[in-house]
């Protein structure tokens, strides 16, 4: 298998049950409710992304854009399964669904301290975007989760001041 054999694109209602099932297979990261992913693929297609493999779903990205910060593309979920890492899918996806986004300014994402791969993906695509990246709590442990969850430390990546669109474009991404 290569990274030329997987088929990007946005995701369809039918897609959620293999998205579910995606992500309850990819730990640590937290399983939503099936109705959630299934909202996903429908209402929020447009700011999401998966990848598949002989139509199997074999990665995933969630976003949106938060209500009051039109400028501001939240990153919600990155999962590769394992039959597909080490493609650099997990990069390829966020950049293909970035590159969807008209007038974003920043990429926001929340991770856990703990969650080295996520900081390693969020760390390079700053780095790939010259862009810089700042983070700082965001749900506390203690007094937002009840001591039931890590703290969710806010990511801000903020993006080259030349149009996003044509930025990806020079770094091979096509729309």
């Amino acid at each position: 298998m290569s990274k030329h054999d997987v088929v990007l694109r946005h995701p369809v209602l039918e897609d959620g049950t293999a998205v579910f099932d995606l992500v309850d297979a990819c730990k640590p990261l937290d399983l939503n409710s099936h109705y959630l992913y299934l909202l996903q693929c429908s209402h929020f297609a447009p700011t999401c992304v998966v990848a598949t493999l002989s139509s199997e779903v074999v990665a995933w990205v969630s976003g949106y854009i938060p209500p009051k910060q039109a400028d501001t593309f939240f990153v919600w979920q990155v999962a590769v399964g394992e039959k597909a890492r080490g493609l650099g899918l997990g990069k390829r996806l966020l950049n293909w669904v970035v590159a969807q986004q008209s007038g974003i300014a920043k990429i926001h994402t929340s991770i856990t301290p703990d969650n080295a791969a996520s900081w390693g993906l969020f760390k390079s695509l700053a780095r790939d975007w010259g862009s810089h990246l700042s983070s700082r709590d965001w749900f506390e442990e203690q007094s937002h989760f009840g001591g039931r969850h890590n703290t969710e430390v806010l990511v801000e990546i903020t993006l080259p001041t030349s149009p996003l669109a044509t930025f990806l474009q020079t770094q091979g991404v096509q729309q």
